[in-house]
């Protein structure tokens, strides 16, 4: 099969976004799949052996550390010398526009996926008012694909309710060889402590950016000031969350990635969320992965991922002064160690192999057959057989 992604972010990026693109265009391309990436410039040129089309691209006020390609005919001509089999537009906003828009032009069967709250971000920006246009916005472009694409039971209904037609999950993963608890480094744990390895790490990775709300993790340094934290990762806040935290035991490393990415996961004690904005958290399941608990807010996506008690442990958004109260009862070895074992364990069913393989029949269904949502509906539940089975 021939598959064109348009995607409106790409490495050097480091998110859930881009992690679960690459790890399926690896997939596709051991099986045997030509595969085709238009991603804004700024980028890598080129991804495990294929080039990546790239469109210009600018910033804009709101998020300086991010570029962002405006629709593009270039996208059209793209598409026309690939002749691809399928397309699928990546968390559409901007560039996204002209995959859909010219696949259906072009009658290529379209998929887009999204992954992103645009609308609940508008919060923090101070541009609540523009949350219900951003709602129509979304729901004009996703309802012009032939099926659409989310990565959590909890936005799937809000995608319903908000009525995006021909919605279906696209099952979580993650990378469970890669982030695995052996990875654990003294090295990486002396670096991030500051050289101070005898003392408890917390963890965060992500972008830091507002709609993260890392900030709540200062009253956590505030009321436990023998604990060391970790901030992995960059974004538009970095600055800013570094004045914040002046004054307390914080590293920020910046991005990191690979080995050293999860060498941070295992040799941390415990992974704090404090975001509510996530689609899925891909994060909290490549620490549960690397034997690391959870202590996160409650929302939707979280309470899918972490089971509360077991595998750590989740505090209403509401009642963030319980936020420190959770991190200090998470500072009990024995405690933290069971469910360092449990949260490994729950994490073992979900590698990525299962999820790809769904996503493959899904693009073959959209391909081939005539009423689409009713066949995918069909296997959107369904345990898939071999992968052979599906070349």
């Amino acid at each position: 099969m021939k598959i064109v992604f348009v995607t409106e972010t790409f490495l050097p990026s480091t998110d859930g976004i881009v992690t679960r693109l690459c790890t399926t265009i690896d997939w596709l391309l051991e099986q045997g799949h030509e595969v085709h990436v238009i991603a804004p410039d700024g980028g890598v040129t080129e991804y495990n052996g294929i080039a990546i089309d790239l469109i210009p691209s600018r910033t804009f006020f709101f998020y300086p550390s991010k570029k962002f390609s405006l629709p593009n005919v270039r996208v059209k001509q793209l598409l026309v010398s690939y002749k691809p089999d399928i397309i699928h537009v990546v968390n559409p906003a901007l560039l996204g526009i002209s995959g859909i828009y010219y696949g259906k032009q072009l009658n290529i069967p379209t998929i887009a996926s999204y992954h992103t709250n645009l609308a609940q971000y508008l919060d923090y920006y101070r541009m609540p008012l523009l949350k219900p246009l951003m709602w129509t916005y979304l729901r004009l472009l996703h309802n012009r694909a032939d099926i659409n694409l989310c990565t959590s039971k909890s936005v799937l209904q809000e995608l319903t309710e908000r009525k995006f037609k021909n919605v279906f999950i696209w099952d979580r993963g993650v990378d469970l060889h890669r982030f695995h608890p052996n990875k654990k480094s003294e090295e990486m744990r002396d670096r991030l402590t500051d050289g101070h390895p005898e003392q408890p790490l917390l963890l965060f990775v992500g972008r830091l950016a507002r709609e993260k709300q890392i900030h709540e993790l200062r009253r956590v340094m505030d009321e436990l000031p023998d604990v060391r934290l970790a901030i992995v990762g960059d974004g538009p806040y970095r600055e800013e969350l570094k004045t914040l935290f002046e004054g307390t035991n914080t590293v920020f490393t910046g991005f990191l990635h690979g080995e050293e990415l999860a060498q941070a996961y295992a040799s941390a004690d415990l992974f704090v969320f404090p975001s509510t904005t996530e689609t899925v958290g891909l994060v909290l399941l490549e620490a549960m992965a690397s034997g690391l608990p959870v202590v996160a807010a409650k929302s939707g996506p979280t309470l899918e991922q972490v089971r509360h008690g077991e595998t750590g442990l989740l505090y209403e958004p509401e009642q963030v002064d319980t936020f420190p109260q959770l991190v200090k009862k998470m500072m009990n070895n024995t405690l933290r160690s069971q469910m360092s074992i449990k949260a490994r364990k729950h994490m073992e069913k979900m590698g990525w192999h299962h999820a790809i393989e769904k996503l493959f029949r899904i693009y073959e269904l959209t391909v081939k057959e005539t009423n689409v949502p009713s066949a995918v509906s069909n296997i959107s539940s369904s345990k898939l057989g071999n992968s052979q089975s599906l070349k």
